[in-house]
């Protein structure tokens, strides 16, 4: 704000042969403070913007992952991870160019303004007019960016779940042939993500025609009045030198001001997608509404083998999942005593997955209760409870990393002697041995370098590592041959001695030597028993017995 008053004054000085050097040393000394403090603002601003960008990726990570699985059933992966990664980099431009440039071009522009009324009112008034027509133009044109931004933001994230989704899947693709028209697929997606973007950029592009007409309308008004009113003697030509240069200072901050106001508009439509996450209710460790008020939560109790209370019991659960349709389980009863090994079999589609999901705490209830040792499990903490139970899913996901890291997910100060005798149990010393990094071998994107059933063996060796009160099996044995099949046998049999085992299996040779097998059918349970008592009552479990070969 100093310099234009501080070339008046060396004009002046000239014009009246006064010395000039002091006042020459001044403005040097001003032109170099403003870029020291320029630097030190511009090194600031983009630090603060990135502090942001950190703040609100760790807040939507912690979201995401603390997110009822309900809500990863209804959105896809690749949304959500655009979120995280495209939408919080608009974030970033919108806290640089947007909120501080902002709210520093205001100040500048009105100190601009200020200093030009005490030069001359009249030219102010021209200046005022011309730049409010462009000006009102441009914010009125910026104020449906907002819109097409997160339209546009939404485009990206279809396209990203798009990709995600093939990329999952190549190796099925490629092997039925499908690779030309899922890029075709994606390819359009892309197209549409396009569309949204030029869209944004159409509306963008007549921001600054507004602004530059603007500018320009002002500079040539005050230029042909100023000269006319120099000409008049109504001011002096070293206070029209010092007035235009209060134009383009002002100048400078207006077409910032536009541009900001823009990119504030894009940013909110990204926070908005940012804050539909963040608003999302995340999964809670305990449920208040299932205590008595003022009261505090129930304790985690682990019967022993023996105790008359069941480890856990499910008494009349109905379940259907969120979003409507038919329910998958009805009125399912059934108990696990501590130590014991209980098989749930039947079907596909009749429930059994589901059970041990409904368990975990998966899924809330939509009647009847799971008990823990005779406790609702909705009045336990849920966190204290899973680490209690082992879960093994049917896909038997292993993550990214090595050996080592899967094994250490649930147990993380696991000694490495226990690491290799967990290996050792389900059969995997070998495939770790032969490879010169033991432990620390890599298994690949989703365990790709393993076979399925080493996945599924790595797995089951990493639950067996938090020693849980109640191991849940989903299909424990469905990508094993017969050999490491009879060695897992083994090993859960070892397992099952100071554990209670609830296991899923379509392969009935898994679990013959159960002491209790329940049949599910349609949802719900039609009988349970030994496997010779089966036989004998139950004409599904004996059928599916008779097509395995086991009769």
């Amino acid at each position: 704000m100093a310099q234009p008053a501080l070339v008046g004054r060396v004009i002046a000085a000239v014009g009246a042969g006064d010395p000039v050097l002091p006042v020459v040393v001044v403005l040097v000394v001003v032109l170099v403070a403003a870029a020291l403090l320029g630097a030190g603002q511009q090194y600031l601003l983009q630090r603060t913007a990135e502090g942001v960008v950190l703040t609100t990726r760790r807040r939507l990570v912690d979201r995401l992952l603390r997110l009822p699985v309900a809500e990863y059933d209804r959105r896809r992966t690749g949304d959500l991870m655009s979120r995280v990664g495209s939408d919080t980099t608009l974030l970033r431009a919108a806290v640089t160019s947007g909120v501080v440039e902002l709210a520093g071009s205001v100040v500048v522009g009105v100190g601009a303004l200020i200093a030009m009324a005490l030069v001359d009112v009249w030219l102010l008034l021209v200046t005022v007019v011309a730049v409010s027509v462009g000006v009102t133009t441009a914010v009125l044109a910026a104020r449906r960016v907002r819109a097409l931004s997160r339209q546009a933001q939404e485009e990206v994230g279809a396209m990203s779940a798009a990709v995600e989704r093939v990329l999952s899947a190549v190796r099925t693709i490629r092997a039925s042939g499908a690779t030309t028209r899922e890029v075709a697929g994606v390819s359009t997606s892309a197209e549409r993500a396009y569309r949204a973007g030029v869209a944004v950029a159409r509306l963008e592009a007549l921001v600054s025609p507004a602004g530059s007409i603007a500018v320009q309308g002002a500079f040539l008004a005050v230029l042909g009045l100023g000269g006319w009113r120099v000409a008049t003697g109504s001011i002096a030509v070293a206070d029209l030198v010092a007035f235009i240069l209060y134009l383009f200072l002002l100048v400078m901050p207006l077409g910032q001001l536009i541009g900001s106001w823009t990119q504030l508009q894009a940013g909110l439509g990204a926070l908005a997608r940012v804050q539909e996450v963040l608003a999302l209710d995340p999964e809670h460790d305990e449920v208040p509404e299932r205590r008595p008020a003022g009261g505090a939560a129930a304790v985690l109790r682990v019967p022993t083998a023996g105790d008359p209370v069941p480890l856990l019991e499910l008494d009349g659960v109905d379940f259907a999942y969120p979003g409507g349709g038919e329910p998958v389980l009805r009125g399912v009863s059934l108990t696990v005593p501590a130590g014991s090994r209980t098989a749930l079999v039947g079907p596909s589609g009749a429930g059994k997955s589901t059970v041990l999901a409904l368990v975990e705490g998966f899924y809330p209830l939509t009647g009847g209760a799971v008990r823990w040792a005779g406790t609702d499990v909705r009045e336990l903490p849920r966190a204290a409870l899973r680490s209690r139970i082992g879960y093994v899913e049917q896909e038997a996901p292993v993550l990214a990393g090595t050996v080592r890291e899967n094994l250490l997910l649930a147990a993380p100060d696991t000694a490495e002697a226990e690491l290799w005798r967990a290996l050792a149990d389900v059969g995997l010393t070998g495939v770790v041995a032969r490879s010169p990094l033991g432990l620390d071998v890599p298994v690949g994107d989703d365990g790709v370098l393993l076979s399925g059933g080493e996945r599924q063996r790595l797995a089951i060796a990493r639950s067996l590592l938090s020693r849980p009160a109640l191991l849940l099996l989903d299909e424990p044995t469905a990508s094993l041959d017969a050999r490491n099949e009879g060695l897992l046998r083994d090993t859960l049999a070892a397992a099952g001695a100071d554990r209670a085992l609830l296991v899923v299996a379509h392969r009935l040779s898994t679990v013959l030597d159960s002491d209790r097998i329940v049949v599910l059918e349609g949802g719900r349970v039609v009988a349970a028993g030994t496997h010779d008592e089966l036989l004998d009552v139950s004409p599904l479990y004996r059928e599916l017995a008779t097509a395995q070969l086991l009769v």
